[in-house]
């Protein structure tokens, strides 16, 4: 026989067990909803991206700043509800920031590889596609002509004032036009890589991808120099000569501020940097009639259409050529 026979007292407490019940599934959907956050999301990505894509961790890094900075912009939403007025604020307050629109689509790329994840491991979002990216007015290429590329070359020998320190920068100038590489990827080279009497070797570079490299017979027979003259045991091909970081790596901002100095030096009026080297020298096979494919590969470029800026170079070259027959 029933304690309590309050009818009242039975429909009240059924009352607060379905009301109890039905609190308790939201806080359950809520909490489940919790693990949707953009930037729970992005702890998985980053793992995709060190795990599954072995990504640089430069790249881990570019692409974590970039998509932290739409969660903070969007206010960390549900993966579900971005919709694409939200990625249009996105693209609002970044260009607030005065971030140029090169900038801007290094962001939508990043959150596009985001998008794409999340869908590919079932996870409702917003479509990748539906991120365009902003056009870009068309890209200018600075370069040095082959006579400036000499001078520039041959300046170390008239200005630094050490024997060491005339060819590490001369390896370091020859390298950087002759090999196409970039800063990292010199910075990153050891002694031991280099072997005299080989001019090809292997880097690793973006997403883990094998490229070749080749050193001119210039170019090697400065760094034979150089090691000679080395009296130490370090590791670093390219070491630091200044007081505070002796004998260590290199800095990439140290080997920038090296290449305008010499510019500066030589009274060059161009902005010149490491990357216009690798422009010089690529332009200068192009006029030689080089293959596009064959620079395309040598330049580790992704995609032709980046390669393809210096055929423009290239066309005003011979325009230009054209115009003195007139």
């Amino acid at each position: 026989m029933p304690r309590y026979k309050n009818s009242n007292w039975s429909k009240d407490i059924k009352e607060v067990l379905v009301t109890n019940t039905s609190f308790s599934n939201k806080k359950k959907k809520e909490n489940k909803n919790e693990n949707y956050r953009m930037s729970k999301m992005l702890d998985y990505f980053v793992e995709h991206l060190s795990y599954t894509k072995n990504a640089s961790q430069k790249t881990i890094e570019n692409y974590t700043h970039r998509i932290n900075r739409a969660i903070e912009i969007l206010w960390d939403p549900l993966v579900n509800e971005i919709k694409p007025f939200d990625i249009l604020t996105l693209r609002r307050e970044l260009n607030n920031e005065n971030l140029s629109l090169k900038t801007v689509n290094y962001h939508i790329v990043a959150l596009r590889s985001f998008f794409k994840f999340l869908i590919r491991n079932d996870i409702d979002c917003i479509s990748p596609e539906k991120l365009e990216l902003s056009k870009l007015p068309p890209r200018e290429v600075d370069f040095l002509m082959e006579d400036e590329v000499d001078v520039l070359l041959n300046a170390p020998y008239r200005y630094a004032k050490t024997e060491i320190q005339k060819l590490r920068d001369s390896v370091i100038l020859h390298v950087l036009y002759g090999s196409w590489l970039r800063v990292s990827e010199l910075l990153s080279l050891d002694r031991n890589d280099i072997v005299p009497w080989e001019k090809q070797y292997s880097i690793v570079w973006k997403w883990s991808k094998l490229r070749s490299v080749f050193f001119r017979r210039e170019a090697m027979d400065w760094i034979e120099r150089y090691l000679a003259l080395r009296t130490d045991n370090y590791d670093p091909l390219i070491i630091s000569l200044s007081k505070n970081s002796y004998w260590k790596r290199m800095s990439r901002n140290s080997v920038e501020e090296l290449v305008k100095k010499y510019a500066f030096m030589i009274g060059l009026e161009k902005r010149v940097t490491p990357h216009v080297l690798r422009h010089s020298f690529a332009t200068a096979l192009l006029k030689r009639w080089a293959d596009i494919r064959s620079v395309q590969t040598l330049l580790g470029h992704s995609s032709i259409t980046t390669t393809q800026i210096y055929t423009h170079v290239d066309d005003q070259f011979l325009k230009n050529i054209h115009d003195t027959l007139d």
